[in-house]
């Protein structure tokens, strides 16, 4: 037997484990004090290694709309009319300070100035400016809270992506879903925690697994990619002429062979795979039940609008996300891509919004209407925003915009959020951040406070370093935002 194994076996005799080791460390750490005003309430059980929670949780579950490629901000929730004033002239020296620009518009002879061929116009009691792209989202805006000045450190696509995904640039790290699904264990006997929706037949920046995958964690807390058409779940149906008392027989047989190795080694690993097996058995079952959308009323399914009924589009992605979370599912995650837009902007993200803005809309609906708004969180936004000045050739009616990491804007609802609110603002250029600036750390610290974690103390040991969601820069919950 290698030393590795004889230590592995030593752990598991005394009952802990790395996991156990995992959960000792992070239970046993110095609470660093959060800068709530008042004492939170106490914390509620959990299945996974925050057990109990932190505080009190807001909300039960996440249902995260990506909107990958990185919306224009300028033309959908910042309103900027001074740029229409200005439409043509050069960005001022004054307002770029000397930040970077990619290589796409780097090279440019002037910067034009382009204000948004959208008309702006202010909604509901909060009075929030939306523009005539979304005009179902205009309907809820007394619900959800614009944060108008995001920013990130990344400004092309992978390294801003995962960013946002998985709280570092560089790829191999958990994703948000793993983490939760890890501290908070599943409400769900017969599904994953974590699912990942991604629309049909997109183009634009590609998506890949390791978005959603557990990074150092151990694998069984990866995202579930659930796919349009006969087969949701990939390899999960039994192949021709085996029945499901032949499975249920194998299985068992399999996890006998297992438990007798995991007595041998000690291998925690092997318990993690047993469980997975077993997760898979039953989600043979329950995937079908959840994945078929036609159960749903007439009138639920014209609510998300016309593609509602076709499989793999951003609506019907979101009726099932509502069905996901009704099953106990913790994190389930949308991706709809498209929205990089460095030229025919105005053709582009018309198209984006004819296919996101009334599911969206629905979805939070939805959940009101279901009881649930109150404690799922919602959320909608992408890697970064789009530049004040066009890229490439600017016209009356056309342009193009090229990646805006200093500003850009999302939307949270649900679960804790204080509807009605725009939070932050950005210079009347729609360039820089003037007050309550958000990184993308403190989203991380916001969502996971929402669903009853302090992010200070959420971490693992890896290669001796405490690794968490947020890292070790300073960040802050958005509790401006929050009710």
């Amino acid at each position: 037997m290698t030393q590795l194994m004889q230590r592995r076996h030593w752990l598991q005799q005394f009952g802990m484990g790395f996991g156990g080791l995992a959960a000792g460390h992070l239970m046993q750490r110095d609470a660093i004090a959060d800068d709530a005003s008042a004492t939170p309430k106490p914390g509620i059980s959990s299945g996974g290694v925050i057990n109990p929670t932190h505080h009190f949780p807001r909300a039960k579950r996440v249902i995260y709309l990506f909107q990958a490629g990185g919306p224009s901000q300028l033309d959908t929730w910042d309103y900027k009319p001074l740029l229409n004033e200005q439409q043509g002239e050069p960005l001022p020296d004054s307002v770029r300070k000397g930040q970077r620009l990619t290589g796409m518009s780097g090279n440019q002879a002037i910067l034009p100035l382009a204000g948004s061929i959208f008309r702006f116009e202010k909604h509901g009691q909060s009075g929030t400016w939306v523009s005539d792209l979304m005009p179902h989202m205009a309907n809820q805006v007394d619900r959800i809270a614009v944060i108008r000045s995001m920013q990130t450190e990344a400004i092309n696509h992978d390294p801003a992506i995962t960013f946002l995904q998985t709280g570092v640039q560089i790829s191999g790290r958990p994703s948000i879903g793993a983490w939760l699904d890890y501290g908070l264990g599943s409400d769900s006997e017969d599904l994953p925690a974590f699912v990942v929706l991604i629309t049909k037949g997109k183009g634009g920046q590609p998506l890949y697994s390791r978005l959603w995958g557990s990074g150092f964690l151990p694998a069984r807390y990866q995202g579930v990619q659930f796919r349009s058409g006969k087969e949701p779940v990939l390899y999960l149906s039994n192949p021709p002429g085996v029945s499901r008392d032949s499975r249920r027989s194998m299985l068992d047989r399999l996890n006998q062979l297992h438990a007798l190795e995991q007595d041998r080694l000690g291998d925690p690993e092997l318990a993690s795979r047993i469980g997975q097996y077993e997760m898979a058995f039953r989600m043979q079952a329950s995937v079908p039940e959840v994945a078929n959308i036609a159960d749903e009323p007439k009138h639920v399914l014209d609510l998300y609008g016309p593609d509602a009924t076709k499989a793999g589009t951003f609506a019907a992605n979101c009726v099932l996300a509502r069905r996901l979370a009704e099953r106990g599912v913790r994190f389930i995650q949308l991706y709809h891509q498209g929205w990089d837009q460095h030229t025919n902007l105005p053709g582009s993200i018309r198209q984006q919004c004819k296919e996101t803005d009334q599911p969206a809309a629905a979805l939070l609906e939805d959940l009101q209407q279901r009881g649930m708004l109150d404690d799922t969180l919602v959320v909608w936004g992408g890697e970064f925003g789009r530049t004040n000045y066009s890229q490439g050739t600017l016209t009356a009616t056309d342009y193009g915009r090229d990646h805006h990491p200093r500003c850009f804007s999302m939307w949270m609802a649900g679960g804790g959020i204080r509807g009605g609110v725009t939070y932050g603002e950005t210079c009347p250029f729609g360039y820089n951040i003037v007050s309550d600036g958000v990184n993308v750390r403190d989203f991380h610290a916001t969502l996971m406070h929402l669903m009853g974690i302090d992010h200070a103390r959420f971490t693992t040991r890896i290669q001796g370093l405490d690794a968490g969601l947020t890292g070790v820069e300073p960040s802050r919950v958005i509790r401006e935002i929050l009710v």
